[in-house]
């Protein structure tokens, strides 16, 4: 697992694509013909600057760095209506579940779901036309063009939201990076204290008949997270990616309903539409219960919210845990 500080959701970068060519006024001329008519060519676009998908990259670190990023002009037009070259694109390699956002305006303008994906973050300059264009019939002489088009300056957002199958809600120390490390060769740090994990941690889950889904532990939500306390809006932003939900709430809990509620409501204060999301609650270390207190505790758990007992060190409901978020996953919605 890399160090914590490699994981970076979210930079700032100033993106100057490039001045477009400038278009010729070029006349033809040989040995043969001293005033041939105009054969200016035009000039090149200017090189954009572009965000492409990639399955491999996991982080934003890669960009923390380049707080510019400066694209090359375009070839000014030639004789023999020859275009001028473009300007020299800047591809920027981002993780899947990337927003690119206006700076000013807050405004997401481009979302990265799908490796390979290029969307233009900042257009290059438009080539100026050469003079050829222009010529008519009372007019077989133009000595102009059209201008080029400058570049843009702009301050844009790159915003990673994880993109999983399955999301893990709950507490610190709720079992999340446990039950990751069991159900994945994904290698969670684990240990008995509050925010063990400080980033989120994504599994390949293996399922029946060589399926498989990925699920996301994301670092412990604490209450009052929506107000941003203890990194609150940093991690409930990943959650929004999640196509299903689990909560998880350990069986040693002084009041499980209640912590399942207030996780509930952190998510709804932070953004209500995580509430229809599918999910699922989780009970975890379940191996310290017998049955007499799982039933006695299923009268106090939420109705109308598909429940189940699990264990991850005794490997207790984890096939049945499998197939439950299998079918959440493959909802029709």
């Amino acid at each position: 697992m890399a160090d914590s500080s490699n994981f970076i959701d979210y930079v700032k970068i100033c993106c100057r694509s490039g001045e477009g060519g400038a278009g010729s006024a070029h006349f033809f001329r040989d040995k043969l013909t001293c005033k041939g008519g105009p054969d200016g060519g035009d000039g090149g676009r200017g090189g954009h600057i572009i965000a492409r998908g990639s399955s491999q990259m996991w982080t934003l670190l890669h960009l923390k760095y380049k707080k510019h990023v400066i694209a090359t002009r375009g070839e000014n037009g030639g004789s023999s209506r020859s275009s001028g070259a473009e300007g020299k694109d800047i591809i920027l390699d981002v993780p899947l579940g990337t927003l690119i956002k206006n700076a000013e305006t807050g405004e997401v303008e481009h979302e990265i779901t799908e490796d390979g994906q290029t969307v233009i973050v900042t257009p290059g300059g438009r080539g100026g036309k050469g003079n050829w264009h222009f010529k008519s019939p009372t007019n077989q002489i133009p000595t102009y063009t059209s201008p080029a088009k400058e570049g843009l300056k702009e301050w844009k957002i790159f915003e990673l939201k994880v993109l999983a199958d399955v999301g893990l809600v709950g507490f610190p120390n709720a079992g999340k990076s446990t039950l990751l490390s069991v159900l994945s060769a994904a290698k969670p740090k684990i240990a008995d204290y509050p925010f063990t994990t400080l980033v989120p941690n994504l599994g390949m889950i293996s399922y029946r008949n060589n399926r498989s889904f990925v699920m996301a532990d994301i670092p412990g939500i604490i209450e009052d997270a929506h107000k941003g306390k203890g990194l609150g809006h940093r991690f409930l932003r990943h959650i929004e990616r999640n196509a299903t939900l689990l909560y998880m709430v350990p069986a040693d809990s002084d009041d499980i309903a209640k912590e399942y509620r207030i996780l509930v409501n952190e998510l709804q204060q932070y953004n209500e539409e995580l509430l229809d999301k599918p999910h699922i609650l989780a009970i975890t270390k379940a191996d310290l219960l017998d049955e007499e207190l799982k039933e006695l505790l299923k009268a106090e758990l939420p109705p109308n919210v598909p429940t189940i007992f699990i264990s991850s060190v005794a490997q207790m409901g984890i096939l049945e845990l499998k197939d439950m978020l299998w079918e959440s996953i493959n909802l029709e919605v």
